[in-house]
């Protein structure tokens, strides 16, 4: 298997261990790490979906500034509690719910009034559960009682008033940013269970007994879902006053609207001016906690709460696992604009289907996919990036090194040109061969490590002089070296340079081995063949190993000339054809250490050829 394969792989199983390890923990309750992006997520999911109409089974009757004035203050004396509870009987609601704390006795004639107006109809009064460092803990029993609130202590009503109505828990469950998100529907307080508020109102209204579900609570053959724990999530339905609300001041003065009372579950609560719980919404930053607790009776009535339970938490968990899965895997398919927009375009599919699921009353989790998918992109990001840093280096390090071992030229020319010489090109130019004397027996003698570091040397100074005059070495053959003068181009100066080139070479050959041992520089020399004319350059090998060549009889005539130049005892042979195009401006006539013209014949070719020879 190629190693980036593998490494994809890795990355692939290692995020989704990462993402099936957050779903198992997210399926036994909330992660702490993600509840707070949670929150903000979920306030910004419900002011997108925007105000919904509330089903109108509820009526909120409020204490407000109004009705507290009439009664001459807050709280209101309890007889005036007691005149508005029998206002609201007389209009036949389904139950009447009173979100305030009577744990306190009062002026006794004023509790005997309340205590007999709630008589009057089917009743519920508030109670409240005190938890440890005010934090709602849980317990971790299994089965249905698994995950309810454990209460420290209970804060429950006078007996007279018991006695008189059923009583509920009001607390709430608020996530970091005090939004109330959960309506817990029991409570443990010891060996003892005790319902909500909202459920024995619900459960007053409707006349029948709840049910317990592993997922929720059954009320009157509805099951209505429920979270770990039984969690009622609260789903805002608006701003304050989207729950129809009418002041408590009506009721003192016999104007209560019948419609919105009768047949109506009617909540009495607190929404004077410093007076009663308020609580920051994604509509408002200040809800009475009435409404609240209003919004919640409504979810168990209607039904129409939001729906987070084990199945949606399993979705969630699918969810953490394949989200990483694809965009890691898009990453590693293309690390280009392509992938990206890949990625993207995964994102928001996600991100819609999440949001259409909620607006239909499924939450499910937004920031476990996240905080499931992005260390997991990022960590494989910057390691692909790291990677490719270090195959760039890697890649620059083996251009280096094809530069040294290939010609320069052709390797920088390739690297503008991809399609250099890639079909054949007859044209003219001036080629070069040189060689060394009596290397191969060398050779035999001096040993590996001395046969690398003498051609080093040799390639090196014909490397460096062939760049400097401006041609390309397409070439090395051993203890030789083949020269081009007009590739990537023929120029009117190819021969002058080539013959250029050849006099400084016999110059730094004859500088390098005198500085050579003197039992390798007296078994050592060199000679040099030149010759201009047609050649075809090309591009020779297959699609996985190509080099850049010259053929034709310029090229062999060159090479033939070497042993013109060693038969005659002289470093360096050239064709008068390359001299003649040179138009003698060239350092060997400026010098005039030229011997010929010389007709002399060149093996594997018939007839003679004139040629030149250069002693220095």
């Amino acid at each position: 298997m190629r190693r980036p394969a593998r490494q994809t792989l890795i990355a692939l199983g290692l995020a989704a261990a990462w993402g099936a390890g957050l779903g198992i923990v997210h399926l036994k309750g909330d992660i702490p790490l993600v509840d707070g992006l949670e929150a903000t997520l979920t306030n910004f999911r419900t002011a997108l979906r925007g105000k919904q109409t509330p089903p109108g089974n509820v009526t909120i009757i409020a204490i407000d500034d109004e009705a507290a004035r009439k009664a001459g203050g807050y709280p209101l004396p309890r007889t005036t509690v007691a005149r508005i509870v029998t206002a609201i009987a007389a209009l036949k609601p389904k139950a009447i719910a009173l979100d305030l704390l009577l744990i306190d006795p009062g002026p006794g004639d004023g509790d005997v009034a309340l205590a007999q107006a709630l008589k009057q109809a089917k009743s519920i009064i508030a109670a409240a559960a005190v938890f440890p460092d005010s934090r709602q803990s849980v317990v971790g029993d299994e089965g249905l009682l698994a995950g309810l609130p454990n209460a420290q202590e209970l804060l429950l009503p006078q007996q007279r008033f018991t006695d008189a109505a059923s009583f509920g828990l009001v607390n709430v469950q608020t996530d970091k940013s005090g939004v109330p998100r959960f309506a817990p529907m029991l409570f443990l307080s010891g060996d003892r269970i005790e319902p909500s508020f909202p459920l024995s109102v619900v459960t007053a209204a409707t006349g029948t007994e709840p049910g317990l579900e592993p997922d929720g609570v059954t009320i009157g053959g509805h099951v209505i879902s429920t979270d770990i724990g039984h969690l009622l999530p609260i789903a805002f339905y608006g701003p304050r006053g989207t729950i129809p609300t009418v002041s408590a001041s009506t009721a003192l003065t016999g104007k209560l609207p019948e419609a919105l009372i009768k047949d109506h579950v009617v909540v009495v609560g607190a929404t004077v001016t410093g007076g009663g719980d308020v609580f920051p919404t994604p509509f408002d930053p200040v809800l009475p906690g009435v409404e609240v607790i209003s919004t919640a009776i409504s979810h168990l009535l209607a039904g129409n709460g939001l729906v987070r339970n084990h199945s949606v938490r399993q979705l969630d968990l699918g969810f953490a696992v394949a989200l990483p899965l694809i965009l890691v895997g898009l990453l590693a398919w293309r690390r280009s604009a392509i992938g990206l927009v890949a990625m993207l375009a995964v994102a928001v599919i996600w991100l819609s289907t999440n949001f259409i699921a909620f607006t239909h009353g499924i939450w499910l989790a937004a920031a476990l996919p996240i905080a499931a998918a992005v260390p997991p992109v990022i960590l494989f990001g910057v390691s692909q990036l790291l990677l490719g840093r270090r195959q760039a280096t890697h890649f620059a390090q083996q251009s280096e090194l094809l530069q040294r071992v290939q010609a320069p030229g052709f390797a920088e020319i390739l690297a503008h040109d991809p399609q250099f010489l890639a079909d054949p090109v007859r044209q003219d130019a001036a080629v070069v061969f040189i060689d060394i004397n009596g290397f191969t027996g060398l050779s035999e003698t001096i040993g590996p490590s001395a046969v690398r570091e003498l051609l080093n040397g040799f390639y090196d100074l014909v490397d460096r002089e062939v760049t400097a005059c401006g041609g390309a070495i397409t070439s090395f053959m051993g203890d030789g070296a083949m020269i081009l003068f007009g590739l990537p181009a023929p120029s009117t100066d190819d021969a002058a340079n080539a013959a250029r080139c050849c006099i400084q070479l016999t110059h730094r050959m004859r500088d390098w081995i005198d500085t050579l041992p003197e039992a390798t520089a007296s078994r050592i020399g060199f000679k040099i063949g030149a010759h201009f004319g047609i050649i075809v350059a090309s591009r020779l090998g297959g699609g996985n190993r190509q080099q850049i060549s010259a053929t034709g009889d310029t090229v062999n005539v060159a090479s033939r000339l070497m042993e013109v130049a060693a038969r005659n005892q002289a470093p360096l042979a050239i064709s008068n054809e390359l001299l003649l195009v040179a138009r003698r401006q060239i350092e060997p006539f400026e010098e005039g250490s030229l011997e010929g013209p010389i007709e002399t014949r060149v093996r594997g070719r018939s007839g003679s050829l004139s040629i030149w020879l250069w002693r220095g």
